[in-house]
């Protein structure tokens, strides 16, 4: 039986019992669990570099998580991906790049992940002072009407003469234009890894086809693990994904047969709708865990302390490698926003809070 803080179990309220003592239907003996040796266990069995090793190990070292082999990220790109005016408004000092970084340092996170305009203003001052993982591509919101595509932004050299130890990208699987960006991609992650550097993917589904029948799937367990287990196939490092909120997507969508492959047994033995079990499936789709697995904090909203140690719990306990957390965090006062990364932070500092 899993314990855990007084606090996290006030945050969790009726569903603690639930969250903390599931246990999955996919064992975590199967799975590649995070931990301080993950580096040492894990990668240096792959093709990855001493210098990506070294990468890593910098990114898996830093901040209050330093060493436990858990991620705790800020990412704040929210200025290029949802404009300016509607991610900093609320807290308009974030248009100052130095005050992103202040906050992941502050709220003691193992890294910041940010544009090339962001982290390349303030990179001789903090580079050396905490991880920069670049963002090399962007959707852009000045085209009428909106589209909703994913393009280069800046080079891999760029980011490695910034310091940076690692390149973050973002594919929309299932767009018209996720085959371009497979590529694209990949050929930046492969030069990366040539630098050194480490890669980090944010795996997410755009595609109108994925709302069946007033359900939306984009963040069903089945589709985003296999966009997960496409993105570990272009070699990145480390998957961002959204934690799932339904399953069956490829059910729904494939009434006529005409769309993608899937095995019932899936859904029937090896899956259930448990939020933790869900969870784990994208965690496997990771090559059970060899890549980890990082799951966004979401839109900032009323019950973000909350809704953050939930997901929290929630990654921990499937055998997920972390958070990575922005807007919960900067669209408040700096003090509130380090309390926030330090509260996700706790969840993965508490030993009580174990595999499911």
């Amino acid at each position: 039986m899993t314990t855990a803080t007084s606090t996290t179990i006030d945050y969790l309220g009726s569903e603690a019992d639930d969250l903390l003592n599931h246990q999955c239907v996919l064992p975590a003996d199967m799975l590649h669990l995070p931990g301080g040796d993950a580096i040492e266990r894990v990668w240096t069995a792959s093709d990855r570099n001493s210098q990506v090793l070294r990468s890593l190990k910098s990114l898996y070292g830093h901040g209050r998580l330093g060493g436990t082999g858990y991620l705790s990220i800020l990412p704040v790109d929210q200025g290029i991906e949802h404009s300016g005016a509607a991610s900093f408004t609320k807290n308009p000092i974030y248009f100052d790049p130095e005050n992103i970084v202040k906050l992941a340092m502050e709220g003691g996170c193992n890294a910041v992940a940010s544009t090339f305009g962001v982290l390349g203003s303030v990179a001789r001052k903090y580079a050396h002072q905490i991880p920069f993982i670049v963002k090399i591509n962007h959707n852009e919101l000045l085209t009428s009407p909106n589209q909703f595509d994913q393009v280069l932004f800046g080079s891999i050299d760029e980011a490695w003469n910034m310091g940076a130890v690692a390149v973050g990208a973002t594919i929309y699987y299932g767009s018209e234009e996720s085959r371009r960006q497979i590529v694209e991609i990949a050929d930046a992650f492969a030069y990366a890894h040539e630098r050194g550097m480490a890669t980090v993917l944010w795996c997410y589904l755009r595609n109108n086809d994925f709302k069946v029948d007033g359900v939306d799937y984009h963040a069903s367990a089945d589709l985003t693990g296999q966009a997960n287990h496409l993105g570990v196939t272009i070699q990145a490092d480390i998957i961002k994904q959204k934690q799932p909120t339904n399953n069956r997507g490829y059910v729904a969508m494939n009434a006529d047969g005409s769309f993608g492959k899937y095995d019932s047994t899936m859904y029937d033995c090896l899956c259930t709708d448990h939020p933790i079990d869900l969870c784990r499936w994208q965690v496997a789709n990771c090559y059970m865990g060899r890549a980890g697995l990082i799951n966004s904090g979401g839109a900032s909203g009323e019950d973000d302390f909350a809704q953050a140690v939930r997901t929290a719990v929630i990654n921990k306990r499937a055998g997920g490698s972390g958070l990575i957390s922005g807007r919960k965090a900067f669209q408040r006062p700096m003090e509130e926003g380090v309390k926030l990364l330090n509260t996700i932070q706790d969840v993965f500092l508490d030993e009580s809070i174990t595999i499911a």
